[in-house]
């Protein structure tokens, strides 16, 4: 299937490693070209060389914190003065902690809602005029299964990701017009470094962690971020004109709810 992407300029927010790496590596494949950014530059370095010498595409890096909006700022700047467009945002970023509500002091919530939340309305206000003026964009929201099925422990996680829900559904109707999509991805428990870190919060080793969620997952297994990212470049892609305000789990069957 020609996902029509070749050409297409993709900017991928934390995608040095885990599932950002893994869409930003997906949509390389199939001909697009990208604009990865991460915090830490010699990670990102070796990730856009990685997909490079893969895929034999056009990967710059842009070392940025999309928490930051200066530096969000700089990363579109930074795409546009290279390309002159972008196509395809995937909105992403790194997980607050876990903690439970009485722990969380008011400066931990600011810092998650900018991370979280700040984050993504900073980067489609800065993407969307283009789109709507090329009257075809695609924006993604890399979020999780907590948003629809809260996860024990997860305060921030579950607050500020169904906030970001509701941000993408009534976006997703004001741009349907002007041809921009607006969709939202719910990663479940995928074998990510983010994953391991929460197996450790639990107190257990990863191993008996990955058994307990194993078993809660219909299909016995944790996801692999390529399983995931596969989702995404067909979002991204032109096939998906007509899919906006959706969000779509990729867990194995782990969310239970009808919806």
């Amino acid at each position: 299937m020609d996902l029509g992407l070749r050409g297409k300029v993709a900017v991928v927010a934390a995608s040095s490693k885990g599932l950002g790496r893994a869409v930003a590596e997906e949509l390389a494949a199939e001909g697009a070209r990208i604009v990865m950014c991460a915090r830490g530059e010699e990670v990102l370095k070796k990730a856009a060389d990685d997909i490079r010498t893969l895929h034999g595409g056009d990967v710059l890096g842009v070392v940025a914190d999309v928490s930051d909006p200066a530096d969000a700022k700089r990363l579109v700047d930074t795409a546009l003065d290279r390309y002159s467009r972008i196509d395809i945002l995937v909105n992403n970023s790194g997980g607050p902690p876990s903690a439970a509500f009485d722990s969380i002091t008011p400066e931990r919530w600011d810092a998650a809602s900018q991370l979280l939340l700040s984050s993504v309305v900073g980067l489609t206000r800065l993407v969307l005029p283009g789109m709507k003026e090329r009257r075809w964009g695609r924006i993604l929201n890399i979020t999780s299964i907590a948003a629809k099925q809260p996860i024990e422990g997860l305060m921030l996680s579950n607050s500020l990701r169904a906030a970001v829900i509701g941000f993408a559904r009534t976006l997703a109707n004001e741009v349907a017009p002007f041809g921009v999509t607006v969709n939202n991805l719910l990663p479940g428990y995928t074998r990510t470094d983010r994953v391991e870190q929460l197996s450790k919060a639990g107190g257990s080793a990863s191993g008996g962690a990955f058994a307990k969620w194993e078993k809660e997952i219909p299909m016995g297994r944790l996801g692999e971020p390529r399983e995931f990212a596969a989702l995404a470049a067909f979002l991204a892609s032109e096939r998906a004109s007509y899919i906006t305000g959706s969000s779509i789990a990729v867990d194995g069957g782990w969310i239970r709810g009808l919806l």
